[in-house]
């Protein structure tokens, strides 16, 4: 990873990590991927290993992010989807030429065509993106419970009772924070 940048999120579903690139929307909001370069680095740790990215492409690499936040938050609020968001994802899926391929080890590899790797990398994004919120996959779409992330996270729990998008960062500091409220409530409490 580049230094100077703020790691990644990765979870086990590709639209949703991808909206985690941009984390705390209601706080203050932490940009994963500010610059071409960076989203290079976020598809090739999620195989989706691109060459170069233009401004452009870059451009609507963030208008597919916020597209899929807000269908997805929809979703999860089972509210109505934004038009504007659905045909954003539409189009990048349609656009999208990526071919997936098994490996030798028996694992799926995307091959992205010559010209338009990152084109076809948010294909595939696209893709998943209208997997989940479709339904089309076992688990559901939720809202992190930290007021000042609300991230759309897709829970495959057991229960599907799953409160946050991380709990290694929201999980715990909303933790933490109703534990320090606890001691101070308690009269005598040492500090």
């Amino acid at each position: 990873m580049r230094a100077g940048f703020p790691d990644f999120r990765l979870g086990n579903v590709l639209a949703t990590s991808f909206t985690a690139t941009l984390t705390e929307r209601r706080g203050n909001a932490v940009e994963r991927i500010p610059t071409p370069h960076r989203l290079l680095d976020w598809l090739a740790v999620n195989g989706l290993a691109a060459d170069s990215c233009t401004t452009a492409q870059f451009d609507l690499a963030r208008e597919l992010r916020e597209s899929i936040h807000a269908a997805a938050t929809a979703a999860a609020l089972h509210d109505a989807l934004p038009a504007s968001a659905v045909e954003v994802i539409n189009d990048r899926s349609a656009e999208g030429r990526a071919a997936a391929i098994l490996t030798s080890e028996g694992e799926r590899r995307w091959r992205l065509g010559p010209d338009s790797q990152v084109e076809d990398a948010l294909g595939v994004i696209a893709a998943d993106a209208i997997d989940i919120i479709a339904g089309e996959r076992d688990g559901r779409l939720a809202l992190c419970a930290s007021p000042t992330c609300r991230a759309a996270f897709f829970d495959t729990s057991r229960s599907r009772t799953r409160r946050w998008c991380d709990m290694n960062t929201c999980g715990n500091r909303q933790k933490k924070a109703r534990f320090n409220a606890g001691r101070r409530e308690r009269p005598g409490s040492a500090e």
